[in-house]
């Protein structure tokens, strides 16, 4: 049997590959927001804005467009869609490049095809892949779609008889290269293959003059996203505008597009070792193939690196361009990366390990940086199963037909359905909606033109969300403390115009009068309230650009009326800073509220105990030390003053607790954002164990229980 490189490529299939993992990540798919950059990102792609550094342009116009499309109910879930259909339409395209790469190993088309169906589903259903693609949480789908899609035209081009036409595959492969890199310098990760198939193709393309002037022209207009949509946006201040990267050319946009903000150490510094880096990746590779398998995880993991492995030596013997290629393209997106991205320790690599502290730990798990390489080990596997089923073929021989040889071996291909089922419950994210209920949760429990300090990217992200693209009581001024580190952050939070609070569409608490009980609140004024007109700073833009990094904090208490702050620390971040400025300028004129996430902030770095009052999972800051007062003000261990009434309003009325309640089958998979979920425990716990030190059992009985079903969530 033999089969020719230049049949037609089976574009149908692939189109069906495609729509099969899209079938699977749509059954699977977040019905909203989630936690870490989902809302950021989702919010970007509402008001056309920037998101984190690099700024990725790219995926903020695509996002923008898709979601104008009447696909879904809510916003959200039509941006997951998005990320959905850009993984799919990658596993389609990588289905035509495992098949055109295995015709030289599997010569039977009908097993051939099953082999490149498998391998790319397992690709597509390993554990970091699966679980990107149904919510949109990061911009990496859209840049396998563009490495797929890359590696495909050059395979196209490769295949093409000599002349013009065929190097028009090869100008859009530079194109989608630079164009790539507006959505994130992963997408660019694709070069060595293009380089590789030039090499051992055609080099003598690269003498062509016109081509290479197409190349400039195209490699010119693809990166012009970066340096023309980002400064011209930046520059109309939309709601979100991280870096403000306004100017063309200027140094705050050279900053958001290296990452200045990140600060990565240079290569030569490596934070752990480069074997505990290979080690953490080989963690996540073991991650992919069967996470919800338990102890038979461990064998799931060998056998498809075996796949894969021998997928790429057998590509290496029979089809030498192809191999060096995929082998090219592997070793880019693991060994180089791995050493490029110089991560800290993984969240749980070697956990329990003393040695290991958490400054020396990231943040979250950084698997999602390697989406790429698992993806494309579908590609790998499939030339495995290929190979395997030719083995078996021949070991067949004339004991079966020669028409039905390698058919009678097809049915290895059925291995590739472990990480499908292996990975089904915990990859899913269908029914989760904490991240959006939280937002609206404690959104609503602060008062009109409110300001609200959060503490990082999981307790405001979300809130943001809230407020751009469900319309969320935007009347609330949010402050980031690690935001506030920044010049642009501060920059915004001045300039911001707030939004008239229009109390038909908040919760009921805050309409006049009454709340969802029925109780008259006592800060609800005659009339409404007023909307500030004054920005949240008093001092101008130049003047926080001018506020140091850190300073020594001044000797002494600091008064603002009747307050008294007492800092806890020698030195002063430009946030603690900020912070006191927002206090300053604000008390007894606008209603300023600590999170619950910020943790002991303003109780050890500003000493603030005795002016918090804790209504549910907000703290509001009182200009006067606060007293108890009979049964409506209490004084608890764990939770400092509370707001009895305003607390047994918002935890039994208001909140969206079946969000944290509702038992998950192997409990809260992302165990860095389990903070938001312990939130609710610590709070309805807290306020159980308020009404009993109180001796009101039975009252305390509810908030019990929910704060126990909120903890057998956590692993």
């Amino acid at each position: 049997m033999t089969t020719d490189h230049r049949s037609p490529p089976p574009y149908m299939w692939a189109a069906l590959t495609g729509a099969i993992v899209l079938a699977i990540y749509y059954a699977t798919l977040a019905p909203t927001t989630a936690f870490w950059d989902t809302s950021e990102y989702i919010a970007a792609a509402k008001v056309l804005g920037i998101p984190h550094p690099p700024g990725n342009p790219l995926f903020t116009l695509m996002a923008h467009v898709w979601g104008l499309l009447p696909l879904a109910a809510e916003y959200a879930a039509r941006i997951n869609l998005f990320a959905a259909f850009t993984s799919a339409a990658g596993a389609g395209l990588w289905f035509l490049v495992a098949e055109r790469w295995t015709r030289a190993i599997l010569p039977a088309r009908g097993p051939r095809f099953a082999a490149a169906f498998a391998g790319v589903l397992s690709g597509a259903t390993a554990w970091t892949v699966w679980n990107q693609s149904t919510v949109n949480e990061k911009v990496y789908t859209v840049s396998l779609l563009s490495i797929a899609l890359i590696v495909w035209c050059v395979v196209r081009w490769a295949d093409e008889p000599e002349g013009d036409r065929r190097d028009r595959w090869l100008v859009a492969s530079v194109y989608l290269l630079a164009l790539t890199s507006t959505n994130h310098q992963m997408g660019i990760l694709a070069a060595p293959v293009v380089a590789v198939y030039i090499l051992a193709t055609d080099w003598r393309v690269l003498l062509k003059p016109k081509l290479l002037l197409a190349f400039a022209a195209v490699a010119v207009v693809g990166l012009s996203i970066n340096y023309v949509y980002l400064p011209i946006r930046a520059g109309q201040y939309p709601a979100i505008n991280e870096g403000e990267p306004e100017g063309f050319f200027s140094q705050a946009l050279m900053d958001v597009l290296n990452r200045v903000q990140y600060a990565k150490p240079p290569l030569s510094q490596r934070i752990p070792s480069v074997i505990d880096q290979y080690g953490n990746y080989w963690q996540y590779w073991g991650w992919q193939w069967g996470r919800d398998l338990g102890p038979m995880r461990a064998l799931a993991t060998g056998l498809f690196t075996a796949l894969g492995l021998g997928g790429l030596w057998t590509l290496l013997r029979r089809d030498r361009r192809a191999g060096l290629a995929a082998g090219a393209l592997l070793l880019t997106l693991t060994v180089i990366l791995v050493y490029y991205l110089n991560f800290k320790f993984g969240y749980s690599y070697r956990a329990g390990d003393p040695a290991i502290t958490n400054q020396m730990r990231e943040v979250r798990e950084r698997d999602y940086f390697f989406i790429a390489s698992f993806a494309f080990s579908g590609v790998l596997i499939a030339a495995g199963l290929a190979a395997l089923i030719r083995g078996i073929g021949d070991w067949l021989g004339d004991r079966v037909p020669d028409a039905r040889r390698y058919l009678a071996a097809t049915p290895v291909v059925a291995v590739a359905l472990l990480p499908l089922l292996g990975n089904r419950v915990t990859a899913s994210r269908a029914h989760e909606t904490l991240a959006r209920d939280f937002a609206i949760d404690i959104l609503e429990s602060i008062e009109p033109y409110g300001i609200l300090i959060t503490a990082g990217d999981n307790d405001t992200f979300p809130l943001w969300f809230a407020q751009e693209v469900l319309g969320v009581r935007r009347d609330v001024t949010l402050a980031n403390l690690s935001l506030m580190n920044t010049d642009w952050h501060l920059r915004q939070l001045r300039r911001r115009e707030l939004p008239d609070f229009d109390p038909a569409t908040a919760a009921s608490i805050w309409r006049p009068a009454t709340d969802a009980a029925g109780e008259t609140l006592d800060e609800n004024p005659v009339g409404g309230w007023v909307r500030p007109t004054d920005p949240v700073f008093q001092l101008s833009l130049g003047q926080l650009d001018s506020l140091p990094e850190i300073s020594q904090a001044p000797e002494g208490p600091r008064m603002i009326d009747s307050l008294v702050i007492q800092f806890g620390e020698e030195y002063l971040t430009k946030s603690d800073i900020a912070t006191f400025l927002l206090i300053r300028d604000n008390l007894g004129r606008r209603p300023i509220y600590f999170s619950w996430s910020d943790g002991g902030y303003p109780d050890t770095m500003l000493g603030l105990t005795p002016y918090l009052l804790s209504q549910g999972m907000v703290r509001k800051l009182s200009p006067t030390l606060i007293a108890p007062d009979g049964d409506r003000i209490v004084f608890d261990q764990g939770m400092g003053f509370v707001d009895v009434p305003r607390t047994r309003i918002l935890l039994e009325n208001l909140y969206r607790k079946d969000a944290a309640t509702w038992q998950r089958p192997r409990g809260w998979v992302d165990e860095p954002s389990m903070s938001i979920l312990q939130l609710y425990y610590l709070v309805y716990g807290g306020y159980a164990d308020m009404l009993k030190s109180q001796g009101d059992t039975a009252a305390a009985m509810a908030p019990d229980s929910i704060a126990e079903l909120v903890r057998r969530n956590f692993r």
